[in-house]
């Protein structure tokens, strides 16, 4: 199914979840924060939260440093 990530058209697996769509790109769940169609998806709620065909997902990582 085709989605848009961080503006970027995707395709991805039919009935991903939001930590399995993490893991496939390459990040872990810490520093992570991501909404789902304009919806903040909890981090207790990635493995339950599966991701709709056409949705607008943001995915934005915390960076540290100084």
């Amino acid at each position: 199914m085709k989605v848009v990530i961080n503006g970027k058209s995707k395709e991805i697996p039919q009935d991903i979840s939001v930590k399995a769509l993490l893991e496939e790109m390459g990040l872990g769940r810490d520093g992570v924060a991501v909404a789902v169609n304009r919806k903040v998806v909890p981090k207790s709620k990635h493995l339950t939260t599966g991701i709709p065909d056409g949705a607008t997902i943001e995915v934005i990582r915390a960076v540290g440093g100084g």
